[in-house]
């Protein structure tokens, strides 16, 4: 598919944005953008990547666009205030959201995978698109986290990919609404907790979202996506419950990878993953089922899998220093943070998590709940640290704040939980206390920097 048109990304280095902007630039089209991290000299590397794929970058300025040929391609959120919608505005461009624009060249694609769901969407979406890879599919992958598989020298920022099979392979986002915008061949629901919205508004988008696919492939361990495709007798079901189309037995947890057999209909299959956690597991048997789903050969599906190395920031070891493992992990809403610490809590040693909320807006939606799992998830052992939320600015209510969550986590668990506003200085104290043995987590979202706070300890400790 070959692209013509001229965009213009605002804030182009977003973890959706960059890989929808290689992908137009790859397909041709004249691409270029602003960000705010680059004016603020942050985050050097992503920027030069997108440069050497020939993007042109500007200040966060409204001197990027001159021409009314240009499409400006920005989130909803952005104000008309911000110089280059003001600018885009003035010259009579065209403006799309991200969401938009993925689902107008997702929807023309002749063969299509949408994977929605509250958690493990990018991993899913990367196993998918691994298989897909490996069976000759020569895909199309959108994902929000870089793929290690795809990821090298050249492409330290692989969170996309281009192919000329036909095949789009994407994981889509309910926290803005814009699950609604996609018409998938087939669609994945992994599954349906707490986020950003309320549970009556996802069963409205998630049920909707199926209801659009020609094949879906849900969650059979997930109640509430149990109740939402009760009466959808063409889709798939995968899990770990007796009655799942694709099931997985017998599963053997170690603390880097996991293994299981693969039951469907009257086949069996071993399954060994290099990626850990029995929600790895689950995540392999819904891309396992989609992948079938695409006529591809099962067994052949499974050995791919078994090369597919994981997705940047989820549980990413970053290194081990005097016995001492930092992790780095997107962890940021209870059911993420939840599998997160039960894949560290399966094995003896010290917890200690670091969690950096990603933005106050989220914890008045859904602080009290990640209360309740970092405190029946961690134990008197181990330890807690909340910076203060995420914040790059803008007009937001501050009212509710790290300080309310650790209050509640000491009032409900054992765990020692504390808030130490400044990041650097919870790395020091973190650092401090470590010894041999502790796993350290680093956990949280929207905010690129966290990998760099996660590498500086375990340089830290290495000095």
């Amino acid at each position: 598919m070959s692209n013509t048109k001229s965009y213009f990304f605002c804030g182009i280095g977003g973890s959706g944005m960059l890989p929808l902007a290689t992908i137009l630039a790859e397909q041709g089209a004249e691409v270029a953008g602003s960000d705010r991290a680059l004016d603020q000299g942050r985050l050097g590397a992503k920027f030069e990547y997108l440069q050497a794929r020939g993007m042109d970058l500007f200040a966060q300025d409204g001197s990027g666009l001159t021409r009314s040929d240009q499409i400006l391609v920005a989130s909803a959120a952005v104000e008309d205030s911000v110089p280059d919608v003001a600018k885009a505005k003035a010259l009579g461009c065209v403006r799309m959201t991200r969401a938009q624009l993925l689902a107008q060249l997702f929807n023309a694609s002749p063969r299509s995978v949408a994977v929605g769901g509250t958690s493990g969407k990018s991993t899913v979406t990367g196993m998918i698109g691994w298989i897909a890879s490996k069976l000759s599919c020569d895909p199309t992958i959108m994902n929000g986290a870089v793929m290690r598989n795809f990821a090298d020298a050249d492409a330290p920022f692989a969170s996309s990919r281009v192919g000329k099979g036909g095949l789009f392979i994407s994981e889509v986002d309910e926290s803005d609404g814009s699950i609604a915008l996609f018409q998938p061949e087939i669609a994945v629901l992994n599954n349906i907790t707490l986020d950003h919205k309320s549970l009556d508004e996802l069963r409205q988008l998630f049920g909707d979202f199926a209801a659009r696919a020609k094949g879906t492939v849900w969650n059979a361990d997930d109640p509430e996506s149990v109740a939402l495709m009760a009466n959808k007798s063409d889709a798939v079901s995968f899990g770990f419950a007796a009655n799942a189309d694709f099931r997985a037995v017998d599963m053997v947890e170690k603390p880097l990878s996991v293994e299981f057999r693969l039951l469907v209909k009257n086949t069996e299959h071993e399954v060994r993953l290099a990626v850990p956690g029995r929600h790895n597991a689950a995540n392999a048997l819904a891309a396992l089922a989609a992948s079938a789903g695409l006529g591809l050969d099962l067994e052949q599906a499974v050995a791919a899998l078994g090369q597919y190395k994981g997705l940047a920031r989820r549980f990413e070891i970053v290194g081990t220093e005097r016995d001492i493992t930092v992790i780095d992990d997107f962890g940021h809403n209870p059911d993420k943070i939840s599998a997160t610490l039960d894949t560290l809590k399966a094995f003896p040693g010290r917890v200690i998590a670091f969690f950096q909320p990603h933005g106050f807006g989220p914890l008045r939606v859904m602080g009290k709940e990640l209360a309740e799992i970092f405190a029946a998830k961690l134990d008197r052992q181990d330890r807690l640290f909340l910076c203060d939320p995420v914040y790059f600015g803008g007009t937001v209510d501050k009212s509710i704040g790290s300080d309310s969550v650790v209050a509640d986590v000491n009032r409900l668990g054992t765990v020692q939980a504390l808030h130490v506003a400044d990041r650097a200085e919870c790395g020091r104290q973190i650092i401090a206390m470590a010894r041999p043995g502790d796993r350290i987590v680093i956990m949280g979202a929207r905010d690129d920097t966290l990998s760099a706070f996660a590498t500086e300890i375990v340089e830290k400790l290495r000095s």
